[in-house]
């Protein structure tokens, strides 16, 4: 079992930085998650505590953060995300991957609204997409679009869109409360040159192979089986 323990931010950027890869749940790899490295006091809770550090970190720990891990969320490193992505993309950008109809017209719809702009919350995607209804008078038969959390979720796992920041309401005091609303972008787009210059370097298997050769050499006693199931 991994041996870390986060009772900070600066705990947590070091770890991601440390392992380069880390969900944020308990999944089937016991112990390579945030969940399980962090004190009950400090997991959904009043107190400061993950949840509230994510915006932070995806800002200052050279990282990104999104649902990567068979639909859930989690952090990589952006020195293993440029393979990672290769791998997930299978190499292609997205239009390129429509065009060859491995995505459908729903996911190119809904990352055209996000690839389209600097980056875009959650909230203001699902309106100007029209997967709400608008709160005006006489819109009594309109249908809303459906199937945003699906494609969002699908567009993160194969790596095209990035959960970029976390964004709190606040009330008439300024103070912040709820659950941070999502703020999506492109890698592309968050991450600049850098990752364009990157992203397709290697072949995808030669990036899949580097993975799990880094997997290996932080969790050697884990099965080869469940390290390749990890990766998807």
């Amino acid at each position: 079992m991994l041996d870390f323990w986060i009772e900070s931010r600066q705990d947590l950027m070091a770890v991601i930085q440390e392992l380069g890869f880390l969900p944020f749940f308990a999944n089937e790899i016991e112990g390579f998650s945030i969940e399980e490295h962090v004190p009950d006091e400090i997991w959904f809770t009043d107190l400061e505590g993950p949840w509230d550090w994510k915006g932070p970190v995806i800002s200052e720990g050279d990282c990104v953060y999104g649902k990567f891990f068979h639909k859930k969320a989690g952090f990589i490193s952006n020195k293993w995300f440029y393979d990672f992505a290769n791998y997930r993309r299978d190499g292609y950008d997205f239009d390129a991957r429509f065009e060859d109809g491995l995505a459908t017209y729903d996911e190119q719809y809904l990352y055209n609204i996000i690839a389209s702009r600097h980056s875009v919350l959650s909230k203001d995607a699902k309106v100007i997409g029209g997967y709400v209804k608008p709160r005006e008078k006489g819109k009594d038969s309109w249908q809303p679009r459906k199937g945003f959390d699906t494609n969002i979720t699908k567009l993160q796992m194969k790596c095209y869109v990035i959960t970029s920041d976390f964004v709190y309401e606040t009330d008439k005091n300024g103070n912040p409360y709820g659950w941070g609303i999502a703020r999506y972008a492109t890698p592309e787009m968050y991450l600049g040159k850098k990752f364009e210059n990157n992203v397709y370097k290697r072949s995808p298997e030669a990036s899949k192979k580097r993975i799990l050769k880094h997997l290996r050499s932080i969790m050697p006693d884990v099965e080869e089986s469940l390290l390749e199931y990890f990766l998807g």
